[in-house]
């Protein structure tokens, strides 16, 4: 049985922020069913603006939402009247202030809700789930991302028993915490059940500012000057010593010309 772990959740504190910033003792489950049914409201009012994440942030008397989306233009609507419309109707729901920040993801390709969202669309259009999975994966990488991961589980092509199909490029290190991972889960609702696609896009190393440690300089030894080896000298040739200058010499005799020599100084003697 495997133990999972939103990849979100698990980086909070680290590198990531809280999408919901309120604190609450006894009315806490009150706030965050609000919070669940003001992000449902916005999605299903929105459908079609490419709706990433929402942020709420609570005070006193007001409450602000941030919407990330890569269509601002469908949200804001002419002159404004599309987000005037939803800000009214955010009122009524949570029945206190509520002010409205729509902040543009640049680059929908890097966002990973916004990925699965697409490959589960081409899923409902019956398009080949290999074929849609490879092209959003190779369109994520050409935009830099450094590794990407797209899971689709289901009956994929419509087939009797369901499977899960994995796609992998680059590097996914979905254990390291200051690794930068963004993921996103979407359904696909086709006439033969629900499709399941999960993506995770690891755009880099998030280091927080505090790891930066402050080395000692090392220091630095000053090696001794390398020893020159002397030149080897040439050897010069002994000069022959002359006769006068060795000394005695001495002759080697024999033992039978030791004992003549005996008899001779007996005999004269």
């Amino acid at each position: 049985m495997g133990q999972k772990v939103h990849p979100h959740g698990f980086r909070l504190g680290v590198i990531y922020d809280w999408e919901s910033k309120w604190f609450a003792e006894k009315e806490y489950k009150d706030r965050l069913r609000d919070d669940i049914e003001l992000r449902k409201h916005i999605l299903d009012l929105l459908p079609d603006a490419g709706i990433s994440r929402i942020e709420i942030d609570r005070n006193a008397n007001l409450v602000t939402v941030t919407v990330h989306t890569a269509k601002p233009g469908i949200v804001i609507g002419r002159g404004g009247a599309r987000v005037e419309e939803l800000r009214g109707s955010l009122e009524e729901l949570t029945g206190g202030r509520v002010r409205v920040n729509i902040q543009e993801i640049r680059t929908p390709e890097l966002d990973a809700f916004l990925v699965a969202r697409s490959v589960a669309d081409q899923l409902e259009r019956r398009v080949a789930f290999r074929r849609a999975v490879k092209q959003a994966v190779q369109r994520t990488m050409q935009r830099g991302a450094q590794g990407v991961r797209i899971s689709v589980a289901g009956r994929l092509g419509g087939t009797e028993m369901s499977r899960r199909e994995t796609e992998t490029a680059g590097r996914v290190p979905r254990h390291t915490l200051r690794a930068d991972i963004d993921y996103g889960l979407a359904e696909a609702h086709t006439t033969f059940g629900r499709i399941g696609v999960k993506t995770w896009i690891y755009k880099g190393d998030i280091l927080p500012d505090e790891v930066e440690e402050e080395f000692e300089e090392p220091i630095e030894i000053e090696e001794p000057p390398p020893v020159e080896e002397a030149e080897p000298v040439a050897e010069e040739p002994v000069a022959a010593i002359p006769d006068a200058m060795r000394g005695p010499q001495h002759t080697p005799i024999s033992v039978e010309q030791q004992e003549a020599v005996a008899r001779q100084s007996q005999e004269d003697a």
